[in-house]
């Protein structure tokens, strides 16, 4: 069984927020680190468990852009994307 990928609403926030931050100066770069988020995360129910252990328990990292980090939980019916950080950012 694969699982599907869900994304929270404060994911979904912090997606719009970051590109919104991104799009004006450079709508290129947006445009990119967008397709880098979103592939990272369809790809995550090929091998759900296979990036680091995150920083909050129960939680795993992905590293989509060297300033960017996809924060997710493999729950039993589904991959949750919980949010996305700055790397700068103080998480959690």
């Amino acid at each position: 069984m694969t699982l599907s990928v869900v994304w929270d609403d404060e994911a979904e926030a912090a997606l719009l927020t970051i590109l919104d931050y991104i799009g004006p100066r450079n709508k290129a770069a947006a445009d990119r680190l967008h397709a880098a988020i979103r592939h990272a995360a369809d790809n995550l129910p090929l091998h759900p468990c296979a990036h680091r252990p995150g920083r909050a328990p129960g939680t795993r990292e992905v590293v989509v852009h060297p300033n960017y980090i996809l924060i997710y939980r493999v729950a039993a019916e589904a991959i949750e994307v919980l949010t996305l950080v700055h790397a700068r950012q103080q998480y959690p």
